[in-house]
Parts: C-alpha cells; sequence; structure tokens
C-alpha cells in the first residue's frame, strides 16, 4: 500500500494536467491534435460525428465509500461510451473534467486516471482534452465523448415501428443488487466500524454496479450482421422507464413478456436472499448500461445467432399502450419506477 500523500496544490493547474496526460498515445486517426494546445482538433473524414455529455457527482451519482477510485474512472467513461453506442455510432475520443477538493490527494487522482485510461485502451478511444478546478465540496466528473458513423446510420429513440421486434443486449437488473449489497454493509460499517464488509463472493452483482461495460460487441455485431435497428437507446434508468420514452418518443405501444427479460443467475439469487423480485429489480433497478432496440421482424432469423441478445416483446399500435405480460398470463400497464435525476 503507498502510503504517500502529494498534494495537488504543489503542483499547480497545468502542472497536474501535465504529470495525468504524459503517457497518452494517440489510437485514431480521427484525433489531428490532442492535449497541449488551447483545444484539440478532430478530422472525421466525411463521418458524422456523435456527441454526449454527463456530469457525475458524489454523493448523487456515486459514494467513495466502496467505490474505488479507478473503478470510478472507468465508469465515468464507459457510461459516457455508452450512450454513442446506443446512437450505433464508434467512439473515438473524450474529453474529461474534473472538480477536486483538498481531501483528494495526487495519488488518489491518479488512481482515478488509472481508471480512465484502462477504459481508453479498452474502447480504443483518446483522452483529447479536459479541465480540472477545485471543489468546495465533494469530487465532480464531467466527461464528453465523441463518435463516428457514416452520414445516416445514427439510431433515434423516435423511429420504432409498429411490428417491430423489442430487444435488449445482455441481462439487467445485475446492477441495483450489487448496490443493495453495498448500500447495506456501509450501513453495518457505520453502525459498526470495526466489522469487515462481507460482499459474500458476489463478484457479479458487484461488478456490473461498480465496472460496467458498454454494449461494443452488441454494435460490433450489428454492422456485421446488416442489422440497423429501427430504434435504440441504453438502458441506464431502469427497462421500464427506457421501454416507455422509446413508445413515446416513436408514438407506438407495446407487449412486454416477463419471462422474456433476460436476468442472471446470480442476481436472481441476490434478489431472492434479499426478498426481492428479480423481474421489478430488473424493471426499475437502472444502471445496466445495456442496449434496448428494436428491430423489423425479418432481422428475427439474424438475431437468434447472438446468444447475448434478448427479444423480449413487440411494438404495437399508440392505443393498445405499453404492458407487461406476466410469467402468470396477467396483462398490466408498465410504469416507469427507475431512476429520477431530481428526486432525492
Amino acid at each position: 500500500m503507498n502510503e504517500t500523500r502529494t498534494e495537488i496544490a504543489s503542483l499547480g493547474e497545468f502542472g497536474l494536467i501535465d504529470h495525468l496526460c504524459k503517457n497518452i498515445e494517440i489510437q485514431n486517426a480521427s484525433t489531428v491534435l490532442g492535449v497541449g494546445d488551447d483545444a484539440a482538433v478532430i478530422d472525421h473524414f466525411g463521418k458524422q460525428t456523435v456527441v454526449t455529455t454527463d456530469l457525475l457527482i458524489e454523493g448523487i451519482h456515486f459514494d467513495l465509500m466502496y467505490t474505488p477510485l479507478k473503478h470510478l474512472g472507468y465508469k465515468s467513461v464507459v457510461v459516457n461510451l455508452s450512450d454513442l453506442y446506443a446512437m450505433n455510432a464508434i467512439p473515438t475520443q473524450i474529453t474529461m473534467s474534473i472538480g477536486l477538493s483538498n481531501r483528494i490527494s495526487l495519488e488518489a487522482i491518479e488512481e482515478f486516471y488509472e481508471g480512465v485510461y484502462a477504459a481508453c485502451n479498452k474502447y480504443g478511444v483518446d483522452l483529447i482534452g479536459g479541465d480540472t478546478a477545485s471543489s468546495q465540496k465533494g469530487f465532480i466528473i464531467s466527461v464528453t465523448a465523441i463518435g463516428e458513423l457514416t452520414p445516416g446510420n445514427f439510431v433515434k429513440r423516435s423511429t420504432a415501428q409498429k411490428g417491430d421486434l423489442l430487444c435488449v443486449s445482455g441481462d439487467l437488473g445485475g446492477a441495483y443488487l450489487g448496490l443493495v449489497i453495498l448500500e447495506r454493509e456501509k450501513k453495518i460499517f457505520l453502525e459498526s466500524p470495526g466489522v469487515q464488509p462481507d460482499l459474500e463472493n458476489q463478484q457479479y452483482v458487484i461488478g456490473r454496479l461498480l465496472k460496467p461495460e458498454a454494449a461494443k460487441e452488441t454494435i460490433e455485431f450489428f454492422a456485421s450482421s446488416g442489422i440497423k435497428p429501427t430504434a435504440m437507446m441504453d438502458i441506464s434508468d431502469g427497462l421500464s422507464s427506457e421501454v416507455l420514452h422509446l413508445c413515446k418518443q416513436s408514438n407506438v405501444g407495446c407487449v412486454l413478456y416477463e419471462e422474456k427479460i433476460p436476468i442472471h443467475n446470480d442476481a436472481r439469487n441476490v434478489a431472492f436472499k434479499f426478498e426481492l423480485d428479480p423481474t421489478a429489480c430488473a424493471l426499475s433497478g437502472g444502471e445496466d448500461y445495456e442496449l434496448l432496440f428494436t428491430v423489423p421482424q425479418a432481422d428475427y432469423d439474424k438475431l437468434v445467432l447472438n446468444e447475448n441478445i434478448s427479444v423480449v416483446g413487440y411494438m404495437t399500435e399508440p392505443e393498445k399502450g405499453c404492458k407487461i405480460l406476466t410469467k402468470g398470463g396477467n396483462s398490466f400497464d408498465i410504469t416507469a419506477q427507475g431512476w429520477n435525476a431530481f428526486q432525492q
């Protein structure tokens, strides 16, 4: 364990930026000029540029009591790349801005940036700029991600058609159940600081929360299989909220089959242990960063070749509403009970 603590003030802003950016290697031809000037220069050679940005605030989006800084750096990149993949784009660059309080040392920020660079390397993106500032309270992270696609190849939320298949990548509910375990252990620790946390060897669900992955392979599968979804978005706020967004923006209804919702066995077992309904965790949990998308029925034969994609329902006329068909054969309206950014 490295006990050295270097105050960030000893480097100054430019010294900190130089320190954190000294080992950057450019991976994309579109990155003409990266860190070091007043602004970066990107040339996407006739492709369309896709831009997204996200703000992560300590105490709202993450808790440093149980979030390792390296994981936080990794996740802060991945959640932005997920939005680019949701547009059917290939991520190419990010900028990273951070607000730091004086309780954070240089060593802590180095750990955070280890995660940032690990994500950049895994997803083939270049860190090309950003900003650092002091924060009076807590750690603030702002990431802007830039991607590219061939003109007209982007996929919106508003273009699903009646009769389309409703699909998801990966599995759902795991991140929420990871949060349940970590929040329980935090509560125990605050009450009895001597007690060692017991994460019950639940690497899968805790990993889904602390170190999520974006759906890169799904987008690559679309490209190699000649599939272009009719509508798409990422699942960050829970399946039910996202399905309702998609239906509203596309002016369609849907039927979602409970039995088709993909839930990992580890997540199911944790849900039962906490006396939670695994389906409710998938519908309302959030932070899974999978893709929700629609495709024409004609693409069904291509989809079934991918074990990571589940067809969970189909789109209907808007007047039929958004329904979930339970395993018991009952039909209910889908209600949004996912994450609300302004409801504390």
